[in-house]
């Protein structure tokens, strides 16, 4: 212990953060989030060849609505606040002054056991602990490694102590995806409205699950699902009477938000569906066929910008002889197979195409 107490009064000797916010501590470059993952990552929590199993899981806040994140990101550290609790007696773990200190904070004994559990937490988890966090549309993880420095003269615009982090912080899978918080489940970036400052992770299965890329059952047997009903909507639209079909595509615009203005199919040489969509402004050139060709695609093509009334064009086709493709243009679009199934199924037009095969 008194080695520890000797590394820890040596590392506390950074005398000031400069002004307040940002706070910029004084850390080694090398701390700074590299390009690729952690070392973390190549090594497992532990040593070489270890599989990526942290011992705990804990969720902590970096400062008051995320005031120290950027530095914090940026400089491979996680930095932890009470400042009227000395760094000393927690290194030493003498807890009962360490509550006594937070008594004399005004704190009510709920928030004493709160504290009390979140200053032993920073300084006695291990460094096989994964620590999270979310800032800038990410969560980010990181394992601790070394004590927990401590910061004289510290502002309550700093962080009181922090830990260095292994490797620096990262927001992405082992294989390199991003973990984003709008594609993460909402039970677990609700962690972030947690109102004290670190927490355990209650759906950390999940979690690690998402970090190391591995797939959910149950999401995979729905992709599966998707594949095969994406396949069954198209050989129903297959067999689709050309009048039926014309009243599909007609109906998956409609429910776009999109609104005929030319009788569907009639009376018109060069389009099947003349559309506007009000909201945006827009009109669309709509050319549907059961089968074709590229050579009358390309025909199609030149009549729509001939004619040169519409913003779009969308050339539909269930049944193409061959491969067909567009010029990589924003304003044109052709919906073949798959993409037409996904339309429909989108649309809530299944259950339609079920009724049309009876």
């Amino acid at each position: 212990m008194e080695d520890i107490e000797k590394l820890a009064h040596a590392e506390s000797t950074i005398n000031t953060l400069g002004a307040p916010p940002p706070v910029r501590l004084a850390i080694h470059p090398s701390r700074v989030i590299p390009g690729d993952l952690p070392e973390i990552t190549t090594m497992g929590c532990g040593g070489p060849d270890q599989t990526f199993e942290p011992v705990a899981v804990r969720y902590i806040k970096l400062g008051e609505n995320g005031k120290w994140a950027t530095n914090a990101l940026e400089q491979g550290i996680i930095p932890f606040g009470y400042r009227s609790v000395d760094h000393g007696l927690c290194v030493a773990g003498n807890w009962d002054e360490v509550r006594r200190q937070l008594v004399g904070m005004g704190r009510t004994a709920r928030g004493v056991s709160q504290g009390l559990r979140e200053l032993k937490d920073f300084y006695g988890l291990p460094e096989n602990t994964l620590w999270v966090t979310m800032a800038d549309g990410h969560f980010w993880w990181a394992f601790a490694e070394g004590p927990v420095v401590g910061i004289e003269r510290s502002n309550s615009n700093e962080p009181a102590r922090y830990r260095r982090t292994r490797g620096g912080w990262s927001k992405t899978s082992l294989t390199g995806e991003p973990l984003t918080v709008r594609g993460l489940s909402s039970a677990l970036t609700s962690t972030a409205s947690y109102q004290m400052t670190i927490c355990a992770i209650k759906h950390a299965d999940y979690l690690l699950r998402r970090i190391r890329d591995e797939p959910d059952p149950l999401h995979a047997q729905a992709t599966a699902l998707k594949v095969e009903t994406r396949e069954i909507g198209l050989r129903m639209i297959r067999q689709l009477d050309w009048r039926d079909f014309e009243t599909l595509v007609d109906l998956i615009f409609a429910r776009g938000g999109w609104q005929r203005s030319s009788v569907l199919g009639k009376n018109q040489a060069d389009v099947d569906l003349i559309l506007s969509q009000p909201t945006i402004g827009e009109t669309a050139w709509v050319q549907i066929k059961s089968g074709t060709s590229q050579a009358e695609l390309d025909d199609y093509v030149g009549r729509f910008r001939r004619d040169g009334s519409c913003d779009r064009f969308f050339f539909v086709c269930h049944s193409p002889a061959g491969a067909l493709s567009l010029p990589a243009q924003p304003r044109l679009h052709l919906w073949t197979a798959e993409r037409l199934s996904d339309a429909a199924i989108d649309a809530g037009l299944f259950d339609w195409l079920i009724d049309r095969t009876r």
